[in-house]
């Protein structure tokens, strides 16, 4: 299940299902994209590739993005595993989709950081079962151009429709059966990223 906030839980750390080789991530699409996809392990043509794609290791970030797969053009939900070797590429790839005083020397200096970045990250409260905001921070990475490209030819390992799980999960909650939903969810650690990894990446 997903880590339990604690004080000592920092502001920023990417928390993930992840193996040895790979990392999950999440995705919500509508069936005709979704469906496909996790039947054949890959995206279908009606996939553009030439939007930015939005994916996030947290689970319960995703229900709260599409509603448990309520959301219109959202109902299926995709767990994509993915080469660590391609989401670490990302990330070291990366530049914050907002300014940071901190981080960029002015605003023209984040833009052209931004424009020739082939990701970007944001960096939104975690949600807790009830999709209440908690107080420390979950990664959203998007893809755009080579990293899009490389995520859907190279990256991808399996995927797999998660939507039932989603499902049963936002029952039991509704039901007010909080243990046994907390019990399903997917197992999310502290993802070993060094930390001068993410250093230009934190808020």
């Amino acid at each position: 299940m997903n880590e339990e906030h604690t004080e000592t839980e920092p502001r920023f750390r990417i928390r993930a299902r992840y193996t040895d080789t790979t990392v999950t991530v999440y995705q919500a699409y509508r069936p005709g994209i979704g469906r496909p996809a996790a039947r054949t392990g890959r995206f279908p043509s009606a996939w553009k590739r030439d939007r930015m794609t939005w994916i996030k290791p947290s689970f319960l970030w995703m229900m709260y993005r599409c509603g448990w797969g309520t959301k219109e053009g959202q109902e299926t939900v995709l767990a994509v595993d993915i080469t660590r070797e391609g989401f670490e590429w990302a990330l070291r790839h990366a530049c914050l989709s907002h300014h940071v005083p901190a981080l960029h020397p002015d605003q023209a200096a984040w833009k052209r950081e931004l424009a020739r970045s082939p990701a970007r990250v944001q960096w939104d409260p975690e949600r807790d079962l009830h999709l209440a905001a908690l107080p420390y921070r979950s990664l959203q990475l998007g893809l755009a151009g080579e990293a899009a490209a490389r995520y859907a030819d190279e990256w991808i390992t399996g995927i797999e429709d998660v939507t039932p799980l989603a499902t049963e999960i936002h029952a039991l909650v509704r039901a007010g059966e909080t243990e046994r939903a907390s019990g399903l969810l997917p197992e999310e650690r502290p993802y070993p990223v060094p930390d001068e990894a993410l250093a230009h990446l934190r808020a």
